[in-house]
């Protein structure tokens, strides 16, 4: 369900609306599993022209599938700006991006439809599985920890009331819930990898040589978990923690970079933030969770599945009962 409201509101910023006839899902989540996948060529370099995974078939696969129904969107869009005598009517991303082409049409470097498609892929990728993994780590650690569930609730109740749903508007003001967050993505960051950097010289950091054109991981989930940075509680679950405390996730202070960090940190931070803070907040608000069949919180499975992003390997199961004072629509 987490994932099919973040697939709606990403499809309404991009497309305009749902397009039933598009399922990009299915191949956002097959990108994903390919890039973040262990490659035997990567390592052992003569090995990569045989493709002995599958790999790249898989991946060719894919990015023809994705091609097409970028195309016939592309294609639809281009058609409806010629019924309206070419005149750009702007009303969803792809408008946006197709004004853009048209301008740049008399210019050297040209915006065409590869860049549009790649954009698109990079804004549904970025939007969904982060989105979603964020939201789908936070409720099971509340329904793990009773008490921080309470205290988020008991903010949403004072802040917002009971008499209407949280808005947009209301998110600045929910402190708590923004340290609830924070806690999520210091122990489960989506992409616990970060982006690879490449080093574009030699230089020495603490000691090390980093030869020109090295190959840069870094590892935030380590740094999230080192008891170094975050006392001998860093393994548990405990947004108190943030209380008083002055530390930022938008790439300031590097003990809790969940988006990176400088010219490379992720562009569409402030938008992610405000789809996990809505949809997180709307869940607690609007509905008391309970574990099926007497279930113990002890019980749930944390486990993780191996991707370039880090998702639950297996999905939440709990009920929702509505506590709103307003109808449930």
């Amino acid at each position: 369900m987490v994932e099919k409201v973040v697939e709606d509101m990403s499809y309404r910023m991009v497309f305009g609306c749902k397009d039933d006839r598009f399922h990009f899902r299915p191949i956002i989540s097959e990108v994903m599993e390919l890039v973040g996948a262990f490659n035997v060529g990567d390592y052992v370099p003569f090995l990569a022209t045989f493709d002995i995974q599958g790999l790249v078939r898989r991946m060719k696969a894919t990015n023809r599938k994705f091609d097409e129904f970028l195309e016939r969107l592309i294609e639809e869009h281009l058609r409806d700006a010629k019924d309206k005598q070419t005149q750009f009517i702007v009303s969803d991303f792809i408008d946006v991006m197709l004004s853009l082409m048209e301008e740049d049409s008399m210019k050297e470097v040209k915006f065409g439809k590869d860049n549009i498609k790649a954009i698109i892929l990079d804004v549904l990728a970025a939007a969904m599985d982060t989105s979603v993994n964020v939201v789908n780590w936070a409720l099971p650690e509340l329904l793990r920890h009773p008490k921080f569930m309470k205290t988020v609730q008991d903010e949403l109740r004072e802040v917002v009331g009971m008499d209407r749903m949280v808005e947009e508007t209301d998110l600045p003001k929910l402190n708590y819930l923004n340290m609830v967050i924070k806690e999520t993505m210091r122990l489960h960051p989506v992409a616990p990898f970060l982006v690879p950097h490449e080093s574009v010289e030699d230089c020495t950091i603490n000691g090390y040589f980093i030869p020109k054109k090295s190959r840069l991981l870094v590892n935030v989930w380590t740094i999230g978990r080192d008891p170094n940075v975050w006392s001998m509680d860093a393994e548990e679950f405990n947004p108190d923690r943030f209380i008083d405390v002055d530390i930022d996730i938008h790439g300031r202070d590097f003990q809790l970079i969940p988006f990176g960090s400088g010219r490379r940190k992720c562009p569409g931070m402030h938008l992610g933030l405000v789809m996990v803070q809505l949809v997180l907040a709307q869940l607690l608000q609007c509905f008391n969770w309970e574990l099926p069949d007497g279930m113990s919180p002890c019980d749930l499975d944390m486990k993780e599945k191996f991707a370039l992003t880090m998702s639950r390997a297996s999905h939440l199961n709990s009920i929702p009962s509505y506590r709103l004072n307003v109808p449930n629509s």
